[in-house]
């Protein structure tokens, strides 16, 4: 409600900011805080960091289960589960307090639900490279660290990407982060072009998965497990 009243402030003064009115900025504040908890926009969510000081990780890379798709199905339920629980309870309290955009039309909310899972498979595949990283720096605080902070500011999170000026906005709404968060956003307030904005979060889910896939292939070849 902070956030809103925030953003609320700054529309009042500056009306038609980065193309939005005011209960288009006060939309993308709620509706970006129902994303927090099934993108896991502050980091983690998944367990493999932790079965690797177990020693588990072992035994999961032996299995014939892939450990990515494994990962990444734990994931979806997560993420399933806090739309519900994390997600819907914020978009009903701002429409009820302060009133926020509603789609129009059964395409429009179709657009907006696939944005939704390329923007969280976009965020899986980020999280599980972060993951993947404790096989080599032993201690995942670091990763998480930077991540959290490239996440917070560039993803939509915090505030419209839009309002970051010139090539520095460009290059900051084309990465990874912006796929989150920014996209599926614009989507839902009708601000974004649907097949580009879907082709970019394909883009960036094709390319990460394929990393994270090259990723867990070297952990095949040396790990170093603490505690196993």
């Amino acid at each position: 409600m902070l956030r809103a009243y925030v953003l609320i402030a700054l529309w009042d003064a500056r009306p038609g900011l980065a193309g939005y009115d005011v209960v288009h900025a006060v939309t993308f504040c709620f509706i970006t805080q129902a994303f927090i908890g099934p993108m896991q926009l502050f980091g983690g969510g998944l367990t493999v960091p932790e079965r690797i000081r177990s020693g588990d990780i072992a035994l999961d890379l032996v299995r014939p289960a892939s450990l990515q798709l494994w990962a990444m199905a734990e994931d979806l339920g997560r993420a399933g589960y806090l739309a519900l629980v994390r997600g819907v309870p914020p978009l009903l309290l701002g429409a009820a307090l302060f009133g926020i955009v509603r789609p129009a039309g059964a395409g429009h909310w179709a657009a907006f639900l696939v944005a939704c899972v390329a923007g969280w498979s976009v965020s899986f595949a980020w999280r599980y490279l972060v993951a993947l990283s404790v096989c080599w720096l032993v201690d995942d605080r670091g990763a998480n660290a930077c991540s959290l902070v490239l996440t917070t500011l560039c993803s939509g999170m915090m505030f419209p990407l839009a309002l970051i000026p010139g090539p520095l906005g460009d290059v900051v709404r084309a990465t990874p982060f912006a796929a989150m968060v920014q996209a599926p956003a614009d989507v839902y307030l009708g601000k974004a072009d649907v097949p580009q904005t879907l082709a970019l979060q394909a883009f960036w889910a094709v390319a990460l998965l394929a990393v994270g896939a090259l990723g867990t292939r070297a952990i095949r070849h040396k790990v170093v497990i603490q505690g196993g």
